[in-house]
């Protein structure tokens, strides 16, 4: 995933040191070249044995360290890195960088790097809250440094307050932000539909449908395919991401623009509202096609005989949106099927004019609803590209490919 990337780490004296081991082991499994720098002070915290035992490289401290061969290591650090992350931050680290002070390996490293940096402040409430402490990351900001909001909760010194650094899968995915991908949607606004996940209750007419109540249930979309691994992979090739969503339970991605919705007349309406503005517009949520003509204010009562509910069609948002198109605008629908998927997906390709269609059939291993992997076929006018079964990231990055060879023909 990171191959002939180079990740530089500088490691500050905090409590919080400990977790930037396993942040190393997470970034070397995935095939990033990692380099860790420490202040003195950051090894009274952890040994440096420990990072050089997991990246195979030296752990550098002193600038000036006879120990080590090196080519002026700070400045060839500095050209070579993609992205630096200086986590945790103390207080006297962001002072020295704010105001350009390079006493150590850390500081002068960072002062000679070119590429993005990232600040992670970890510290006591008071010392971040502190004025002085807020100017100088106001700095770093304005120096076009990036500052990961601390997160709240129990500090080491035992109180509670704002400080805490932010988990090391947090502080992975500002990294992956900056450097997984190309950034070939640059510029682009990306509007994305994402289904409803863990509903509290599934309706079958016929069966249980005398327990939907009006008050609790809303009847939004089934779960699709991708969830938010399409919204996560947009915005790391460098989109404007919104991701309009069914209530779930899952984690929101970082660096999407998130609306929530409780029902399909709820999708609609923020749907096309937002639609004009969009570069490119996928319609992932398979949103309900029904629903209930009336609603009950009280338990509807079991009767003898067959029970039934009457049903009126909900607005058709694909339809709807392939009918709006603006010029060069990109409209990517889903389509779930059991029997006859390429002649169904293309019939709907064509019904709902949009420009690509992802077909998948719940009856091949591997695809679907409740897995970590989908088999998708994308289907366009001119051809129906099929993949093999992927992770459902690897499906939103081809996905993606497809939509950047679209564009670049409108």
């Amino acid at each position: 995933m990171l191959e002939g990337k180079t990740v530089v780490l500088g490691v500050t004296g905090s409590i919080a040191a400990y977790k930037i081991a396993n942040l190393t082991s997470m970034l070397v499994k995935l095939h990033a070249d990692v380099h860790v720098l420490m202040t003195k002070n950051a090894t009274n915290f952890i040994n440096p044995i420990t990072f050089e035992t997991l990246t195979n490289h030296k752990c550098l401290v002193d600038t000036f360290d006879r120990n080590f061969n090196y080519n002026i290591e700070h400045v060839a650090l500095g050209d070579k890195a993609d992205v630096v992350l200086v986590a945790p931050a103390s207080a006297n680290v962001i002072a020295k960088m704010a105001h350009g002070i390079a006493d150590d390996m850390l500081t002068t490293t960072v002062l000679a790097c070119r590429c993005k940096k990232i600040v992670a402040p970890a510290m006591n409430t008071n010392m971040y809250d502190n004025p002085v402490t807020q100017d100088n990351l106001e700095i770093l900001r304005g120096y076009g440094m990036e500052v990961i909001e601390p997160d709240t909760g129990r500090l080491a010194c035992n109180t509670v307050g704002k400080g805490k650094m932010p988990s090391e899968e947090v502080l992975l995915a500002h990294i992956l932000q900056e450097i997984q991908y190309e950034k070939d949607l640059a510029g682009k606004k990306v509007l994305i539909t994402a289904p409803a996940k863990n509903e509290d209750i599934t309706i079958v007419v016929g069966v249980n449908d005398d327990k939907y109540d009006y008050e609790k249930h809303n009847i939004v979309s089934n779960a699709s395919c991708t969830t938010n691994c399409l919204a996560t992979v947009a915005a790391r090739r460098g989109a404007k991401v919104t991701l309009v969503s069914g209530v779930t339970n899952l984690e929101v991605p970082l660096f999407v623009d998130y609306v929530p919705v409780e029902s399909a007349e709820d999708m609609f309406e923020t749907v096309t509202k937002a639609a004009p503005e969009q570069d490119i517009i996928i319609k992932s949520a398979a949103v309900a096609d029904y629903t209930p003509v009336s609603t009950a204010t009280e338990k509807i009562k079991k009767k003898e005989g067959a029970a039934s509910i009457e049903l009126k069609p909900t607005q058709d948002i694909l339809k709807w949106l392939g009918e709006h198109k603006t010029q060069g605008q990109i409209l990517c629908g889903f389509s779930m099927e059991t029997e006859n998927m390429l002649e169904n997906s293309r019939k709907k390709l064509e019904k709902k004019k949009a420009d690509m269609i992802v077909a998948n059939n719940l009856k091949v291993e591997g695809a679907g609803f409740g897995t970590d992997t989908n088999v998708v076929t994308l289907i366009t006018d001119k051809e129906a590209k099929e993949l093999p079964k992927m992770t459902k990231e690897e499906v939103a990055v081809e996905i993606f490919n497809e939509i950047v060879k679209i564009s670049s023909h409108c």
